[in-house]
């Protein structure tokens, strides 16, 4: 069940067939949880796709330009007859009348087609090659990226699709629903917890001096980095135990998502080739791995050496750990010296109408229609709402209070858009903020 997210324009039949007719059907590249129930993690990361984490599906960015240069009428028709729009402007008056009727037969059967409920279909593993021979293909574009023939054949000795991951991927829910939202606090409570906690504040003690220098040249809080890996693998307790060749090279064969899994194949290869043993490139199903769960796009990206070894091992060495979490966070532009959030009060009689958010966000939706417009904070005291904890009058927030009136209510900053970057959820971004919170006291 998807809890933050939907894409309006998916929940309509029609246009979801249109897609398909015009051939532009399948998801995007969107994120892929890992676990189900309210658990969002591990995930895609978002930095590397510019999608949600939590939204497996999403409108591909052309969509509008591809709409642009007919009326959606005439590109189903065209789908459907194969014939070009331009062609028939050039035909004899007797011939189009004749191919208009023709036409308005077509078109309304395939209106009436459309108005019925359906899914998208998934595709056929392997609809074009086998796996052996689609191998060959992924090992020739690692070839000519500059993989190494050694890489590649250690990587790929033995290897053959594993039906469980194409099972788990198929498993994704195709459509996320609006038929509400659980409660936020049943999650926070399974979450962040005081084992979690106790065990970020040994983490933040026993890496004070590590962290002191990671904050210095990324501006991140050693708080919330802590908190991200405690969330990601539980201090590195649970990472996975996927082979990541294996798991990559089926996704990218299956074809629902082929030209995604195909780059992070070759990528993964790029990480082996630094020196790491397959043994080590262990994690998710869905390909990402370590400490952070990074994909190999994202690490070959953002991961840094923490300790000048040399190596970003973000699989066993804690300061690159760190320090790679705090560049991702830095890329994704988090802001020096402010809170990603605060707890407020807001009055019981509180005018939600007057603050709603009106703007719809191009990814994630659901997660940006529940947070309230922006404002500042010396805005949100001039209606009554009360900060719980220090937090600049300048600041621009948003207003967020999940569970309904009478209930926990925060002040969001951009630092907490920041967090949704690294996965796009309401509860992961909250949970997050929340135990970096509890993990600093």
């Amino acid at each position: 069940m998807e809890h933050d997210c939907a894409d309006k324009w998916q929940n309509s039949a029609v246009f979801g067939t249109i897609w398909i007719l015009l051939g532009r059907a399948g998801g995007g590249q969107g994120g892929i949880r890992t676990h189900g129930g309210l658990s969002p993690s591990p995930v895609f990361k978002t930095g590397a796709f510019n999608h949600s984490a939590t939204c497996p599906l999403h409108r591909p960015a052309s969509f509008k330009l591809r709409f642009c240069h007919a009326s959606i009428v005439q590109r189903v028709f065209a789908a459907l007859t194969g014939e070009a729009v331009e062609k028939r402007l050039f035909a004899p008056p007797s011939m189009r009348r004749k191919a208009m009727l023709a036409r308005r037969l077509i078109l309304a059967s395939a209106l009436f087609a459309l108005s019925a409920p359906m899914s998208a279909p998934v595709p056929a593993a392997a609809q074009d090659m086998d796996f052996d021979a689609y191998l060959q293909v992924l090992m020739a574009r690692a070839r000519a990226e500059g993989v190494s023939q050694s890489t590649i054949s250690r990587m790929t000795e033995d290897l053959s699709p594993n039906m469980r991951v194409i099972e788990l991927d198929r498993s994704q829910p195709g459509t996320p629903t609006r038929t509400g939202f659980p409660a936020v606090a049943p999650y926070l409570d399974r979450h962040v917890t005081s084992q979690r906690i106790n065990a970020g504040r040994n983490v933040l003690d026993g890496s004070s001096g590590t962290l002191a220098s990671i904050e210095r040249r990324y501006g991140v809080p050693g708080s919330v980095l802590v908190a991200i890996w405690g969330k990601e693998s539980n201090y590195g307790s649970y990472k996975g135990d996927f082979d990541l060749s294996r798991s990559l090279a089926t996704l990218a064969w299956e074809g629902r998502r082929r030209d995604l899994f195909a780059r992070e194949w070759v990528d993964l290869l790029k990480v082996a080739d630094k020196g790491y043993p397959r043994s080590n490139l262990v994690g998710s199903w869905a390909g990402a791995f370590g400490n952070p769960q990074f994909l190999p796009s994202v690490y070959l990206r953002l991961a840094v050496d923490g300790d000048g070894d040399g190596r970003a091992d973000i699989f066993n060495n804690r300061a690159d750990t760190l320090a790679s979490i705090a560049n991702y966070f830095r890329d994704a532009g988090w802001r020096t010296g402010q809170p990603w959030g605060v707890r407020t009060t807001v009055p019981t009689n509180f005018d939600w109408n007057g603050v709603q958010q009106k703007l719809v966000a191009p990814t994630c939706s659901r997660v940006h229609e529940r947070h309230s417009r922006w404002l500042s904070v010396r805005e949100w005291r001039a209606r009554g709402v009360q900060p719980q904890a220090a937090i600049g009058d300048d600041v621009m927030a948003t207003l967020f209070q999940p569970d309904g009136p009478a209930t926990p209510a925060w002040l969001l900053t951009a630092n907490y858009r920041v967090i949704l970057e690294y996965n796009c959820s309401n509860y992961y971004a909250l949970s997050v903020g929340l135990l970096a919170d509890e993990i600093a006291k």
